[in-house]
C-alpha cells in the first residue's frame, strides 16, 4: 500500500545498523536467516505486528475475537522509510524485533542480505499458499528462489492510466493507447493551455514502474552476486521518452504529493496520472471537484497490441529473525491476507489492493466507482494485475538508489543533465554502496 509521501532517505542510525548487520552476511549474496522451527507454540501466545496501515488494529480485532490462544498486539508506526524501517533494523540489531512486521516489496532485499528475516518456507502452511496469490507477488517475496520465502503478500500497485474523461472528449483528443500517442496528445493539451501530467522527482518508484513494464530489469541476483543495471536498454529507452517530454514542456514538474500539485488535478491544468490502483483515492481526495470526470484505462503500450503493466507499491508480512512462534505468526499472516473477512475488511479500512487471486474479485472491487462516472475501474486494475511480469528484481539498497537517482531527476528537470545521466550515477553510487557493505556484487 502506498500513501502520498516522497522518498525519505534512512537516518544516518538506520544506515548504520544496516551496515553492521551486512557483516552477517558478507559470505553470500543472499545471507542466510536463521531456519526456525515451524511447529505449535505450548500455551497462549501473544504476537507483537507492526504496521502502517489505517484501521489495522480493528481488522486484528477479528482475529482476536475468534483465536483466544493466538493473540496479536499491532503497533502502528509512520510508513516504513519514514521511520519504521530504521525501528526495524535497530531492534533485529538488538535482538528485540517484533513478531511480525511490515515490509514493501522493494525493502524486502535490504532486510534479507542482513539476515533480518526469517525462512518461511519452513511452513507448510506458507508453501501451500503459493497457488492462492499473483504470481508475480509470490515472486517479490521470495526474491527469486525457488524454495524460500520471506513474506506473506498483502496487497500490490498494479498500473494504469487515470484520465479526464471529459476534457478528452469535449477537445477531441483520443485516448493514448500507446506512448507514441500519448506524446501526441500531450502535444495537443499543451497547445490548449494543459499538460497530460506531472513528471514527478521523486516517485522514483513510479518510474522503476515503467521500466517494469518496457521489460527492463534494475538487479539481479545469480545466488552469489547482486547485478546493477539501472541503464540497460529499456531503462534508457523510458528515460529518453521523459526526458523528450520534459525538454520540450510538455509535462508540469510541479513537486508531487503538495497542494500545487493536487490543485493541477483539481483545476483540470492535469489531465492524466499513470498510477497504481492506489492512486483512485490520491485523485479523489486531491481533486474533489472532479467526480464524475475521471476513467481508467489501461497503461500505455511501448508497441500496438501489447499487453503489460508496471507496478508501484504494494507490501508484505514478515516474520523477524529470532521469531519464537513461527507457527502461530504464519497462521495470523496468512489469515490476514487470504481470508476474505480480512482482505474485505483492509479493503474497507485501508483501501489495500488483495495481492490473492480470490481477493481481487472481492464484492467491494466489483461495483462501479461514483468518482469515476460509475466505472468499474477495478476490472482495469485486476486485469493489470495479470499483465505484470513476475520476475523484476528490486536490489538490496533500494533507498540510497531512490535517493541517488532523485537527486539526478531533480538536476536534469532543472536543465543539468539528462534522466540517463542519473541513472548513470545512481548505477555507480549503487554498486558503491554495494561494495561498502560487503554485498557482493558483479557489476
Amino acid at each position: 500500500m502506498r500513501y502520498p509521501k516522497r522518498i525519505a532517505v534512512l537516518t544516518a542510525v538506520a544506515v548504520g545498523a544496516a551496515v553492521a548487520l551486512a557483516g552477517c552476511s558478507s559470505s553470500s549474496s543472499a545471507g542466510g536467516a536463521s531456519a526456525a522451527a515451524c511447529t505449535p507454540s505450548k500455551g497462549k501466545v501473544t504476537l507483537d505486528f507492526t504496521t502502517w496501515v489505517p484501521g489495522m488494529a480493528d481488522v486484528v480485532k477479528l482475529w482476536n475475537d475468534k483465536n483466544p490462544d493466538i493473540q496479536v498486539k499491532v503497533q502502528e508506526g509512520p510508513n516504513g522509510n519514514n521511520g519504521t524501517y530504521k525501528n526495524f533494523f535497530n531492534e533485529v540489531k538488538a535482538g528485540n524485533a517484533p513478531d511480525l512486521g511490515q515490509i514493501e516489496y522493494d525493502a524486502l532485499p535490504n532486510f534479507r542480505v542482513q539476515n533480518a528475516l526469517e525462512d518461511l518456507s519452513t511452513c507448510s502452511a506458507v508453501v501451500k499458499a503459493k497457488s492462492e496469490f499473483v504470481d508475480w507477488t509470490w515472486n517479490q517475496v521470495s526474491l527469486g528462489s525457488d524454495k524460500s520465502v520471506y513474506g506473506i503478500p498483502q496487497d500490490s500497485g498494479p498500473m494504469a492510466m487515470f484520465y479526464r474523461k471529459d476534457l478528452f472528449e469535449k477537445n477531441g483528443i483520443a485516448v493514448p493507447k500507446t506512448w507514441d500517442e500519448y506524446k501526441d496528445a500531450a502535444k495537443k493539451i499543451r497547445a490548449l493551455g494543459g499538460y497530460i501530467t506531472n513528471f514527478s522527482q521523486t516517485d522514483i518508484n513510479q518510474f522503476a514502474g515503467f521500466v517494469w513494464q518496457a521489460g527492463g530489469q534494475w538487479f539481479a541476483n545469480d545466488g552469489k552476486n547482486w547485478t546493477v543495471d539501472l541503464t540497460g536498454s529499456e531503462s534508457s529507452k523510458v528515460a529518453d521518452y521523459w526526458n523528450g517530454l520534459i525538454k520540450d514542456g510538455l509535462v508540469s514538474t510541479v513537486p508531487a504529493w503538495t497542494d500545487e500539485w493536487n490543485n493541477a488535478y483539481n483545476s483540470g491544468q492535469a489531465w492524466t496520472w499513470n498510477s497504481a490502483v492506489w492512486g483512485a483515492n490520491s485523485i479523489s481526495s486531491g481533486a474533489p471537484d472532479t467526480s464524475g470526470d475521471w476513467a481508467v484505462a489501461p497503461s500505455p503500450q511501448w508497441s500496438s497490441g501489447d499487453q503489460a503493466a508496471g507496478n508501484w507499491g504494494g507490501s508484505s508480512v514478515v516474520a523477524f529473525t529470532g521469531s519464537k512462534h513461527l507457527y502461530e505468526a504464519t497462521k495470523f499472516a496468512l489469515w490476514l491476507n487470504t481470508s476474505s473477512e480480512a482482505l474485505t475488511a483492509l479493503n474497507k479500512a485501508a483501501n489495500l489492493y488483495p495481492a490473492t487471486k480470490a481477493g481481487l474479485k472481492l464484492p467491494a472491487l466489483q461495483q462501479g466507482v461514483e468518482f469515476y462516472g460509475g466505472q468499474k475501474i477495478y476490472d482495469v486494475f485486476a486485469k493489470a494485475s495479470s499483465q505484470v511480469k513476475p520476475d523484476f528484481t528490486w536490489g538490496p539498497t533500494m533507498t540510497q538508489t531512490y535517493a541517488d537517482v532523485s537527486d539526478g531527476f531533480k538536476g536534469a528537470v532543472s536543465g543539468s543533465g539528462t534522466l540517463e545521466d542519473a541513472l548513470k550515477a545512481a548505477q555507480e553510487s549503487t554498486i558503491k554502496t554495494l561494495k561498502a557493505q560487503s554485498i557482493p556484487v558483479a557489476k
